[in-house]
């Protein structure tokens, strides 16, 4: 990493994807940009001719809608500078709450009839049955301890790595993100302690436990108890 620029505010390092914009976090932000602004004119950055990505490191600052936006304006009026992310280390409480409600695994003790939609964010681990008919979805992963006979739809807002367990499973339907896999067209008696992800090649598998585990090796420590048994 290269060192290019630097002053009281403002520091730029060069690397292999562009340049890297690190803004103290401490000094008012209105001398802060105007700092910017003058650094960003020196002859160094006028000669540039190809497209240079930026990506820029706020720290422990958060910017307004109106100073975001000038901070904005100020790179991107330099017709080089393509602006690939503005990054800070401040979280918002309601993302941090979001963030909570996502990684939370919801415990519930019911049977799930028919007709009947349970919607949960975060991960679900229901200690009952859902009966066809019956639909449990969830941002994360599901864990039916029970018979998994209706429909369960894990990561319903996108997440392909989740996965959906059951004590015994023999589903009408079951649904990762965008993917889906019906029950079989042949009789079948269900299976005991499996799950279902989606492989590579955009299909729902359904296997052990332990192989699913090793699928997903990323699973908290909460549930690769629940895989491992």
């Amino acid at each position: 990493m290269n060192l290019l620029a630097k002053n009281q505010f403002v520091t730029i390092k060069g690397t292999r994807d562009g340049l890297t914009l690190y803004l103290n976090d401490t000094c008012d932000v209105d001398r802060l940009l105007e700092e910017l602004d003058h650094m960003l004119m020196s002859e160094h950055f006028d000669h540039e001719e190809s497209l240079v990505t930026i990506t820029v490191q706020l720290g422990k600052r958060y910017l307004h809608t109106g100073e975001r936006e000038k901070l904005e304006s100020i790179i991107s009026k330099r017709s080089h500078f393509v602006i690939q992310s503005i990054e800070s280390d401040v979280v918002l409480k309601e993302d941090a709450i979001r963030w909570k409600e996502e990684s939370e695994i919801r415990t519930f003790s019911k049977t799930i009839r028919s007709g009947q939609v349970i919607d949960i964010v975060g991960d679900v681990l229901l200690i009952g049955d859902i009966n066809p008919g019956g639909t449990l979805k969830a941002t994360g992963n599901i864990f039916v301890l029970g018979h998994l006979r209706g429909t369960a739809h894990a990561g319903h807002t996108g997440d392909k790595n989740a996965v959906i367990m059951a004590s015994y499973m023999n589903p009408m339907q079951l649904r990762i993100a965008d993917f889906f896999s019906r029950s079989p067209d042949y009789e079948s008696d269900g299976v005991y302690m499996e799950g279902a992800y989606v492989e590579d090649s955009g299909k729902i598998m359904i296997d052990r436990l332990h192989v699913v585990a090793k699928k997903r090796p990323d699973l908290s420590g909460f549930e690769r108890s629940v895989l491992n048994g």
